[in-house]
């Protein structure tokens, strides 16, 4: 089984306390930022935002600059988790502005803090590295402000994955929390913490620390910070097969989403409960929420949302047996992934990548073996020809990518063969002409088959024209020489070395070296160099069982 795994890197955009030092507020421009406070601590956001536009009103009637850029801050984090991120910064940079004219150093470190969050979130890493550095730069000597600074440079070094750098973050952030007392720094930092445990899959460790946050959480009345809590801890249950208490934490954490209008974590919570009912078997609950989680990312412009979604509904359509559309979605999760790589997104891209290059190798290879158990002769065959074509691919000094395309190509080669008659296939004797023109015809079926799927890698070519032969006496388009493909020619001759020494309806296995006898009488088959790298490779191992 395959489980996810906590993908948020952790969370951000720590804000102050609404009262600084011994600036006080005007009654009214004041009286609205902690009605707005509580309102947002409540989850009612669009009040909360109604107020804190008042807020905005009244300080720049009053001509109070520290107010309004305490209220034009926090007004930006709120159009942010609206995904609203150009006025999310037109606000922020003002309040740093504001803050700046008065002279509140603080204030702008905190507009700092905040817009550099911001650049994070958008994947300008380098850049949200030096705003952060900027707010301490200004607010450090103050113990707030430095507290969150540090939680997220955390985030910024787990996400990189630098896992020491941000446990001495966290940690730092947690000891200068507990100090001031500041109860939702203690509570971000324990998730955070918990985040950083479940990456490493110290999974009791991880337990223990989201425990923490959602009693913080609880107790200050931090509505959205305990819907993070409960959606990754359900990541940590799901990962270690507590699928009821996984689908409980992820379906209140949903309830809490929906009320804030989080759409974006919304899609998250759907994504783990749909993985959920996938494990556990239940395909059309598991396909609904899954469609779910892929619609909400769509809407709130996450890539990495939306190529998450489609590579878990892909590994749904895997256990379903609805190889093609899952191939559809992990290409289109494939390109996905490709957009963050070129933005830098906060991913690790490449793990990203890796991981679902080995999904299209498990449901390809599901695929073949799904074709060949109707055969008992030929049971086995891709496995083998994908073992041999990757050694000669390796000899002849193809890359990576290169590999993948032969390996893939190698499990998906006799897809046409389906459509082949059980008789035709599993004739004991001589093919009729006709019986051997309808074989002929399974490269272009297996085309047929994947018209409507697009890969990372060009295995149509491989699949149309892995039976030409060098000499033009191949089908089904009698191309000669180099105009086939390096990838079909290997597959060719290591398609029929496995088809000689393995037991056929039609005959039983040749011994091992008469086998490539006849492949030596045959070497005008193959390009010189694939024929000579087989024989340098293959050619050289033991005699596999029949």
């Amino acid at each position: 089984m395959s489980h996810t795994i906590p993908t948020r890197s952790g969370v951000g955009l720590a804000q102050s306390p609404t009262r600084w030092g011994q600036t006080q507020y005007p009654y009214r421009a004041g009286d609205l930022i902690v009605r707005a406070r509580e309102c947002e601590r409540s989850g009612c956001i669009p009040e909360a935002m109604d107020a804190y536009d008042s807020a905005v009103a009244a300080a720049e009637t009053s001509g109070e600059k520290t107010v309004l850029a305490e209220a034009l801050r926090r007004l930006a984090v709120l159009h942010h988790h609206r995904n609203d991120a150009t006025r999310a910064r037109a606000l922020c940079e003002r309040s740093r502005d504001v803050a700046m004219e008065a002279q509140h150093l603080l204030l702008a470190a905190e507009a700092l803090n905040v817009l550099a969050g911001f650049e994070f979130e958008a994947g300008k890493i380098s850049t949200a590295r030096d705003t952060f550095h900027q707010a301490l730069e200004l607010g450090g000597d103050v113990l707030e402000l430095r507290a969150r600074v540090e939680q997220n440079l955390g985030v910024l070094a787990n996400t990189q994955g630098d896992v020491v750098a941000a446990l001495a973050h966290y940690q730092r952030s947690l000891d200068a929390c507990r100090t001031l007392g500041d109860e939702k720094g203690c509570a971000i930092a324990y998730h955070n913490l918990g985040m950083l445990s479940a990456d490493r899959e110290l999974w009791d460790d991880a337990d223990r620390y989201y425990a923490q946050s959602i009693a913080i959480a609880e107790s200050i009345g931090d509505v959205h910070l305990r819907g993070l809590c409960l959606l990754n801890n359900a990541e940590v249950h799901l990962a270690r097969q507590r699928y009821d208490t996984a689908r409980r934490g992820a379906e209140a954490a949903l309830g809490i989403f929906d009320q804030l209008g989080a759409r974006l974590d919304k899609a998250d919570a759907y994504k783990v409960i749909g993985v959920v009912f996938r494990e556990t078997g239940r395909y059309a609950l598991a396909e609904s929420r899954l469609r779910a989680a892929s619609d909400h990312a769509v809407s709130t412009g996450s890539v990495l949302s939306e190529a998450e979604s489609s590579r878990e509904l892909a590994r749904l359509f895997q256990a379903m047996g609805r190889n093609q559309e899952a191939l559809t979605l992990l290409n289109s999760a494939h390109r996905l992934f490709g957009r963050l790589d070129a933005r830098r997104d906060l991913v690790d891209v490449d793990a990203k990548r890796a991981n679902l290059e080995d999904t299209f190798l498990a449901i390809v290879r599901d695929w073949g073996q799904s074709i060949e158990s109707a055969d008992s002769y030929t049971f086995g065959h891709c496995e083998r020809v994908a073992q041999y074509a990757i050694e000669v691919a390796r000899a002849l000094g193809l890359d990576e990518t290169e590999q993948t395309a032969v390996r893939l190509g190698a499990y998906l080669h006799d897809l046409g063969k389906v459509r082949v008659p059980h008789e035709i296939l599993n004739k004991a004797g001589p093919l009729t002409a006709d019986e051997f023109a309808t074989m002929q015809m399974h490269p272009v079926w297996g085309l047929e088959l994947l018209a409507t799927v697009e890969f990372p890698w060009d295995l149509k070519p491989i699949i149309r024209w892995h039976h030409e032969k060098y000499d033009g006496s191949g089908y089904p388009d009698r191309l000669r020489g180099d105009e086939i493909p390096l990838a079909a020619q290997i597959i060719c001759i290591v398609d029929v070395f496995d088809a000689l020494t393995t037991t056929r309806s039609y005959r039983g296995a040749l011994a091992f070296e008469e086998a490539l006898r006849r492949m030596r009488e045959s070497r005008g088959w193959w390009r010189p160099d694939v024929y000579n790298a087989f024989m340098q490779t293959v050619a050289l191992g033991e005699q596999p069982a029949a």
